[in-house]
């Protein structure tokens, strides 16, 4: 056999270092990537034509691109993603109370419903009364 093995022993630990690095500089960077193309797509502000000029640059040329983007916009892309964190909270605390029933009628509320009901002549006085009696308890 005229060919050397390369065995892992044989790759230095400096060299595994520098591998490891760049493996996690450009998962950095495709991360990176990513949440521009998000917060682009996200903002309301920018018009159609606006999106597609950000994108053509940071695809055309991706490091520059970034790099302005995040110094041009950078500051408005906390808030834009707190403010997406706040609607999606809001939504989900709505979806909560209606699903768990929690938002109930005050008894005002529902004794002004009830005599409503009574005005239209849906509730007879013994079932007003008794249903009256119910709210109030």
């Amino acid at each position: 056999m005229t060919g050397q093995v390369n065995l892992a022993y044989d790759y230095p630990l400096l060299g595994a270092f520098w591998t490891v690095l760049w493996i996690c500089l450009w998962g950095i960077w495709i991360f990176l990537l990513l949440r521009v193309f998000i917060d682009l797509f996200r903002d309301d502000s920018l018009n159609g034509w606006a999106k597609a000029g950000w994108c053509i640059f940071v695809i055309a040329l991706p490091f520059l691109g970034v790099f302005v983007y995040l110094v041009a916009r950078g500051r408005g892309m906390g808030q834009r993603e707190l403010n997406q964190a706040r609607a999606q909270q809001k939504a989900f605390d709505s979806y909560v109370r209606e699903t768990a029933g929690t938002a109930r009628l005050s008894a005002t509320e529902e004794l002004a419903r009830l005599s409503e009901i009574k005005a239209r002549g849906d509730l007879t006085d013994a079932e007003f009364r008794r249903a009256k009696e119910k709210i109030l308890r």
